[in-house]
């Protein structure tokens, strides 16, 4: 394997990818057209020092991954969607700071909304084992458990729905385009079919180092306050998501036994939040690949491959 630095995420009925400061959108349009936009994002802060900072980039590429994830997902939408025409028929400059406004509302209210039932409510409810457990420790590893159960709990309820398993599809077909090309092989929709869903950097894998993370820095806060053990809690949100950062960054840079030993809890939940593509899926996946990252020159320069070679092994 060798490290690309592409990434990506599923959006409706398409597939995101970001490379460096640019990202492309490939959506399947409902008449069966493939329609792939690229965008420029360099990102909310603009400082190199910061952005390349152990721990502090992991905050940073944290917040850029949701405001990115959601504008892919709006404009994934604008082709199903009625409300968008009337949007077409607003001021260009008046749409878009209303635009702007509304993600980060809802950007802020995501935030909000994932912090109390994966933080704040598994601690409340770890408090009712207090009556039988002393050890603070203890106590920190139950919060973990009903943390992760949380977790675990809603990716079961969501991919129920029929639109969600479509979507766990595309992320499949997001991983399978990475991975062919990161483990040397031609971008076609034969070599993506066969290449591994699972991914090491995927945001699956990173959540669950948040979870764990969390365990950790958690069983380390003595004191007797309940309000004040949940403000630091709340404090330290930032810190676990920098290392959980710094520890997925790892992984897909390394291939060495340790790492894929912690990789693996990742991987396997990975199989809840991925499906197997059909090929019309693939296609978009390439799709939004070849709009942002030559993968061609990628291959010459890691694998030495040509296309000259591959004609010649296909004859």
């Amino acid at each position: 394997m060798r490290y690309s630095g592409i990434g990506g995420q599923a959006v409706m009925e398409g597939v995101m990818m970001k490379n460096q400061d640019r990202y492309a959108v490939a959506v399947r349009k409902p008449d069966g057209e493939i329609c792939a936009q690229t965008f420029d994002y360099p990102g909310l802060v603009k400082n190199k020092t910061l952005k390349n900072a152990p721990v502090i980039r992991g905050v940073l590429n944290f917040i850029d991954s949701l405001v990115l994830g959601m504008r892919s997902l709006t404009y994934s939408a604008s082709f199903f969607e009625e409300e968008d025409k009337k949007k077409k028929e607003e001021d260009p400059a008046k749409a878009e700071k209303k635009e702007k406004r509304e993600m980060g509302i809802t950007v802020a209210f995501s935030v909000i909304v994932a912090v109390a039932v994966f933080m704040v409510l598994p601690y409340y409810l770890s408090l009712v084992f207090r009556r039988f457990v002393a050890s603070q420790t203890v106590l920190a590893l139950i919060e973990g458990v009903i943390r992760l159960a949380i977790f675990i709990g809603y990716i079961l309820l969501i991919s129920c729905m029929e639109d969600i398993k479509r979507v766990f599809m595309y992320h499949g077909a997001e991983h399978k385009c990475i991975n062919c090309i990161e483990h040397g092989m031609e971008l076609t929709v034969e070599n993506v079919r066969k290449s591994s869903r699972q991914h090491k950097r995927c945001g699956t894998s990173f959540l669950l180092f948040v979870m764990i993370v969390s365990i950790i820095f958690f069983a380390f806060i003595r004191v007797d306050s309940p309000v004040l053990r949940l403000f630091l809690r709340l404090a330290l949100i930032p810190v676990i998501a920098g290392v959980s950062y710094e520890l997925i960054r790892l992984a897909g840079r390394s291939d060495n036994g340790f790492v894929n030993l912690i990789s693996k809890p990742g991987l396997m939940l990975q199989g809840l939040t991925t499906r197997e593509p059909d090929d019309a899926m693939i296609e978009v996946g390439i799709a939004s690949v070849e709009a942002i990252f030559d993968w061609r020159a990628y291959l010459a320069v890691e694998f030495a491959w040509t296309d000259t070679e591959n004609k010649k092994g296909q004859v």
